[in-house]
């Protein structure tokens, strides 16, 4: 992708804009008959390779952070160069660890879906550690994204990146609502937009871990996913949280153990820096796979196993780089929805093989991520109260992407048969 093509938007997001949109009728059987069997296996072996080598590629950049002082003054140039210098190496150490925290969270994505391994207990325990080395609760993460996962888009039982509605924001109705009432409610400074930005992607996934911000709000307020009572979780599963928080508390014991003999300026610079930014991409690729002015939300009327499932899009998140160190979390999602306990390192090749079945409904999107971010963080404003299939609006109370006229008319409100689809999930 060329430097100047970086912030337009894709041809295949162009393709979507304006369209009609008929919702996807494909049965799970389509798709199931398109996977050859043989990418469904798993190899332990194999999972344990690949987190070895992001293990070594973890410490490569830990050592490298470690002699940045000597790599600078080794270079020479004015004492202000050096300092220039120092502060973009550490700024690429941040972010390319950052990277690198967050592979071993998609890692133990992997293990939480059961796709490292044939053996339970090998994915929990994988999970658990890589997890809680980047301070997540594992098995309270894995509950409420296996629901997600089994609900997708579904405004009333999905767990994640829930939208507002019209009426969260007090405007008023559509059909005699202008553009300046949009204006007064909605509008913003450049300036805030960038701070609120820079406060869900560094901040967003504690904070709904903590008290499920935006989350589904079918939950009581500060409904959170560190309490075993929580009722994200069945009675059944407390004991799982537990386990979690005490894995955890492990986690933060050990950092104060390195707190204590190197300081807080190295626990900083080393670890909690690309803590944050670990957060940052997690954030990035997790909000953009759900969230764009071109995919829609269902109704329980509307909603399918397969409807779901398709309402995600595949991007290239830093090329090469998001295939590497996230292990395909991006670019092949969709597959992912469909066949969650395929392994990371198969999803390529399913993808490839779905793509016919799916047609126009595969969604792809080329566009820079950076752009990609920008737009659905500033167009993705709101939905609609009523209706069964939405699609966001802007802050001027417009949708680039609408329901077939003539679905609409022909469909009346009558349901699909989608009943029992989500439990046909491969999970």
């Amino acid at each position: 992708m060329l430097w100047y093509q970086i912030f337009s938007d894709g041809v295949e997001y162009e393709a979507r804009v304006g369209k009609p949109f008929v919702p996807p009728d494909l049965t799970i059987k389509q798709v199931w008959e398109a996977v050859p069997k043989h990418l469904f296996k798993k190899s332990t072996t194999k999972s344990l390779l690949y987190l070895a080598r992001h293990l070594l590629i973890t410490y490569l950049f830990y050592v490298f952070a470690q002699n940045i002082d000597l790599i600078v003054s080794s270079l020479g140039g004015t004492p202000l160069a050096r300092q220039v210098l120092k502060a973009v190496c550490w700024m690429g150490y941040w972010s390319f660890q950052g990277f690198a925290f967050a592979g071993l969270w998609c890692i133990g994505h992997d293990a939480g879906h059961g796709a490292l391994s044939d053996y339970g207990i090998v994915n929990d325990v994988l999970g658990l550690v890589l997890h809680a080395s980047v301070l997540t609760p594992y098995h309270a993460w894995r509950f409420t994204h296996r629901a997600h996962h089994k609900a997708t888009q579904s405004l009333e039982r999905d767990e994640t990146f829930m939208p507002f509605t019209r009426r969260d924001f007090k405007l008023p109705d559509g059909k005699v609502a202008v553009r300046m009432d949009y204006t007064e409610i909605l509008e913003e400074t450049p300036a805030f937009t960038l701070f609120k930005l820079f406060v869900r992607q560094f901040f967003g996934f504690q904070l709904y871990l903590l008290h499920n911000r935006k989350g589904n709000r079918r939950y009581p307020a500060y409904t959170s996913h560190y309490r075993p009572s929580s009722q994200l979780f069945k009675p059944s599963e407390r004991s799982a949280i537990i386990l979690s928080n005490i894995s955890l508390l492990v986690m933060y014991t050990l950092l104060s153990m390195y707190i204590k003999s190197h300081g807080w300026n190295s626990a900083m610079k080393y670890y909690f820096m690309p803590w944050f930014f670990q957060h940052n991409w997690m954030v990035m690729f997790t909000y953009l796979q759900h969230s764009d002015p071109t995919i829609p939300y269902y109704r329980k009327s509307e909603w399918t196993f397969v409807r779901g499932a398709l309402a995600t899009v595949d991007r290239p998140v830093f090329g090469w780089l998001g295939r590497v160190l996230l292990y395909n979390i991006a670019s092949d999602h969709l597959a992912h929805h469909f066949f969650s306990t395929i392994p990371f390192y198969n999803l390529p090749e399913v993808t490839k093989a779905i793509k016919p079945v799916l047609g126009e409904y595969y969604n792809y999107d080329s566009t820079g991520v950076l752009a990609a971010l920008w737009r659905s963080f500033t167009q993705c404003v709101f939905i609609e109260d009523e209706g069964e299939i939405l699609f966001y609006k802007n802050r001027a109370g417009e949708a680039i992407v609408d329901v077939d006229e003539k679905l609409k008319a022909n469909r009346n409100g009558k349901p699909v048969d989608g009943t029992g689809q989500e439990e046909m999930i491969i999970d």
